[in-house]
Parts: structure tokens; C-alpha cells; sequence
């Protein structure tokens, strides 16, 4: 895997992360996310990219 790859992986997985935790708990619940699920739904997320 090239370096720019692994970088914008890593990138989205850390904003995803980021934006994720900003939310308050009633947000993530209307959206149908528990905290705990946001590890592997950035994971997720970056891996698709």
C-alpha cells in the first residue's frame, strides 16, 4: 500500500473519529450510533476509501 493511501486512511479515520465525539450523546442516538460504535465506524469508514 502506498504511503498517500495509508496517510488519507489514516486522515479520514481521525476526522471521522473526531466529529464523531464532538456529538452529544442525543445526537448520536438519533442517528442510531452508540459511542462505543464510533472506533469501527470510522474504521469502516476509512477502509473504504
Amino acid at each position: 500500500m502506498d504511503i498517500r493511501k495509508t496517510f488519507k486512511r489514516w486522515s479520514a479515520y481521525q476526522q471521522t473519529v473526531r466529529e464523531l465525539n464532538a456529538l452529544g450523546n442525543r445526537e448520536l442516538s438519533d442517528l442510531g450510533i452508540a459511542r462505543s460504535d464510533i472506533q469501527r465506524i470510522a474504521r469502516d469508514h476509512a477502509s473504504a476509501l
